[in-house]
């Protein structure tokens, strides 16, 4: 066997056994883990925060939920600037404030201005001379929203999807969780090609859907979103030596449109929402900073924001979207109770969540449809979507957690 020969054979089984690479060709994507600043998070359900402290953790950073005299919901660092101990195990003793539990020290929640302690009388020399941080805070499609940045919120609209700014009447179900894993993991997730058909296979949500065996994708950027656009799409294979691989089954409905675009992943639908359909989305998959996943399917659409609590862990907001009024608004709502819920955002969710708890990676060695998570990495490093230049977007540490 000639030198060469050989030589190529050594590093082929040696290549083969190693761990893969990195994520040293993303710097701005590894050094993320604790999440993106600049960005509005939807953090808490708008019902759940009432006159009386609520604590949510975003970006490692602890925050404190409330709503003051008139029903604005204020979002105040949840540490008191006297010896730490978290505001949201306070109380509210006058109208628009929240006091500490350790020495009365109490704040106004509109800007965090500290305006009496208690356990020092009226006259307190501290009155004016300590705070803490206020962050904007908003409510939208049934959620609170929280900015978290150094400088002025952009507004809140133009960060949502687009079909959410200024949509006609929807109902909303959703559900939110604290996760263990990277926020990165749960987007990457979210938008691979490969996982859906092969993973999900198994999911109640898909008993009686046929999903495909394979597909051949290409990613095209639209403004801030990412687009996952399906170019082929195989129902079933044969793979040499082994035997045919399917996810067609008797019971399962077949597809309706085995090829081209259509909206969801399980052979179109007779008919579509017009809304929906009117978007004109280039792909019914989509992705966008700062972790925002949009499924469109014929009927509703798919949001899964994926908020960084803190390294390795993710708080997942996963809402479903349907323009409906009248007595459909309410059908939703029946069909969501009863059975979405636990199906979707239950069961088929919890695989996502199951998978991201097992991944290890990086290193890691990627394949063809992994064009998907490339694309997604390459954001990090570009400028911030609703700045009209390049800010930071990494969130360093800038004050106790």
């Amino acid at each position: 066997m000639p030198e060469t020969t050989s030589s190529t054979t050594e590093f082929s089984a040696e290549r083969k056994y190693q761990l893969g690479r990195t994520w040293e060709d993303w710097p701005a994507y590894e050094a993320a883990a604790e999440g993106l600043r600049d960005y509005w998070y939807p953090v808490a359900w708008a019902s759940e925060i009432g006159n009386s402290p609520y604590p949510v953790r975003l970006c490692a950073t602890n925050i404190l939920l409330m709503r003051d005299e008139q029903g604005t919901v204020r979002a105040l660092h949840d540490r008191c600037a006297h010896r730490g101990v978290k505001l949201s195990q306070g109380v509210q003793h006058f109208p628009g404030t929240v006091s500490c539990p350790y020495h009365g020290w109490t704040y106004r929640l509109s800007d965090g201005e500290l305006i009496a302690v208690i356990t020092d009388g009226p006259q307190s020399r501290m009155c004016g001379r300590a705070g803490v941080r206020s962050f904007p805070a908003e409510e939208r499609i049934g959620l609170v929203w929280v900015f978290v940045g150094d400088g002025t919120a952009h507004p809140l609209d133009a960060q949502l999807p687009e079909e959410l700014a200024s949509p006609p009447p929807f109902a909303v179900g959703g559900r939110i969780e604290d996760r263990s894993g990277d926020w990165r993991l749960f987007a990457e997730n979210g938008f691979d090609e490969g996982h859906a058909k092969y993973l999900h296979r198994t999911s109640l949500w898909r008993t009686f859907k046929v999903m495909p065996t394979w597909n051949k994708i290409h990613i095209e950027r639209h403004g801030r979103w990412l687009f996952r656009i399906e170019d082929e799409r195989h129902w079933e294979a044969d793979f040499p030596g082994l035997g045919r691989w399917t996810n067609k089954r008797w019971w399962k409905i077949r597809p309706r449109q085995e090829q081209g675009r259509m909206l969801g992943n399980t052979g179109g639908a007779t008919r579509n929402d017009p809304y929906i359909q009117g978007l004109k989305l280039p792909g019914f998959a989509s992705l966008s900073l700062p972790g925002v996943l949009r499924i469109a399917y014929p009927m509703f659409i798919h949001y899964e924001f994926y908020v960084p609590i803190e390294k390795g862990k993710t708080k997942y907001v996963g809402v479903m979207v349907q323009f409906k009024t009248g007595l459909g608004k309410y059908l939703f709502y029946l069909k969501y109770l009863l059975g979405i819920r636990w199906l979707f955002h239950g069961q088929f969710s919890g695989q996502d969540h199951w998978m991201v708890e097992q991944t290890d990676a990086p290193p890691e060695r990627l394949y063809r449809p992994d064009i998907s998570l490339i694309e997604w990495r390459k954001l990090f490093a570009q400028e911030h979507p609703f700045r009209e230049r390049s800010v930071p977007a990494l969130l360093p540490s800038v004050q106790p957690p």
